[in-house]
């Protein structure tokens, strides 16, 4: 039996293609959006210390994993987390595209906001493509992704600015609740993929804010006493 929807094919620099069910009813999960091309080709160009040859890498919001995949076809142990209802999707494209993958990747329910100790410990990578959209899952994503980053966890966002309805507000109040826990570096466009690149779609360098950790302090004992001070490491 045909599977219902239709194929997206992704073309890799050496060649071979990945192969992504979409579907045409099920909501924005359920095709590729210009965001996850855009990421998952800049992940393949590998952008200076971009090396994912057996990184652990966490994709939040995979929708068909395109971008999950991706990372896996370049060495990445790889988990794609999505809502149950979108399981079905990744692992038939995940069974479509296994004979392309160097590393591993496996597909996993994540819902925003919930507990993530399976998840841990903390990846390397955190990725996101256009998961800025839905006003009420701000908070939620936000709680998930400092409940999953460590000081070492490197998150890449790829979103589409979109200047209809209530768009900009959503991205100005999450940006700005981001903030207070992260630091975000953007990534020049020249630094995109050559061909898969807009003015309108923006990659961001996300981690935790250092002052987000606690200071290990240790004690040296000097041979004086009076010489003992604290020294922070």
């Amino acid at each position: 039996m045909a599977e219902p929807g239709f194929v997206r094919t992704l073309e890799k620099r050496d060649g071979s293609a990945l192969r992504l069910q979409q579907r045409g009813a099920g909501g924005v999960g359920c095709v590729v959006w210009d965001a996850a091309l855009v990421l998952a080709k800049f992940l393949e160009r590998g952008a200076p210390g971009r090396a994912l040859h057996r990184r652990a890498v966490l994709e939040l919001g995979a929708g068909t994993g395109a971008v999950g995949i991706m990372a896996a076809t370049l060495g990445a142990d790889v988990t794609v987390t999505d809502l149950e209802e979108l399981q079905d999707l990744l692992n038939i494209n995940i069974e479509k595209n296994k004979h392309l993958v160097t590393g591993s990747v496996q597909a996993k329910v994540l819902k925003w906001g919930e507990d993530v100790k399976e998840f841990l410990p903390a990846p390397d990578y955190i990725l996101m493509a256009d998961c800025i959209y839905y006003e009420e899952s701000l908070g939620p994503l936000l709680k998930t992704l400092k409940d999953l980053s460590g000081p070492d966890t490197c998150i890449i966002c790829c979103y589409e600015q979109r200047t209809m309805g209530k768009n900009p507000e959503i991205e100005r109040k999450y940006f700005e609740l981001l903030q207070m826990d992260f630091e975000l570096e953007k990534v020049p466009l020249e630094e995109h993929d050559e061909e898969y690149r807009s003015e309108d779609i923006h990659i961001l360098n996300i981690r935790r804010k250092k002052s987000e950790f606690p200071i290990v302090r240790s004690l040296t004992i000097l041979s004086d006493p009076l010489e003992r001070r604290e020294r922070v490491n």
